[in-house]
């Protein structure tokens, strides 16, 4: 799916990990820094300096955007194919390689079904979100159907 040709009918992205995400990267980046804030004031003998302090906070921020990146999945599809952007990497695949658009009973996301038993996990659609994942099953799906004249 080229993104010059294909405007994307289904943009989804995961909801409850987004939320979970924001709220656990701001308060490790509070914790550490009111660690760092409280590190020049301790009764171990051992002197820190601002360097440290400065260190302690770029440590946190830094777990923080790890975090964050959790929040990254999405899935755009259209009438050329799907991308699926996950924490690390971004796939695009036409319909004519997707076998099977499928969510595993106890898979924590969906996946799309390609040929020599491959399947590219979608993390955008997660079993976490209930009803907004049944709702973004569906539509993919549909589009799947409408792209191959397949059943799913």
């Amino acid at each position: 799916m080229s993104k010059a040709t294909d405007t994307p009918q289904l943009v989804v992205r995961p909801r409850r990990v987004r939320r979970v995400a924001a709220i656990a990267a701001v308060a490790i980046v509070a914790v550490f820094g009111v660690v760092a804030a409280l590190l020049r004031n301790t009764p171990t003998g051992v002197y820190f300096r601002v360097s440290d302090q400065v260190a302690m906070v770029g440590v946190g921020l830094l777990i923080a955007v790890g975090v964050l990146s959790l929040a990254r999945p999405r899935l755009r599809a259209g009438a050329q194919g799907v991308e699926v952007r996950n924490i690390l990497e971004t796939k695009r695949v036409p319909w004519d390689l997707v076998l099977g658009v499928t969510f595993p009973e106890g898979a924590p996301w969906a996946r799309l079904e390609l040929p020599d038993d491959e399947y590219v996990a979608v993390m955008a659609i997660q079993a976490a979100d209930g009803e907004h994942a049944v709702r973004a099953m569906r539509e993919l799906r549909r589009l799947y159907r409408a792209a191959t004249g397949g059943d799913d």
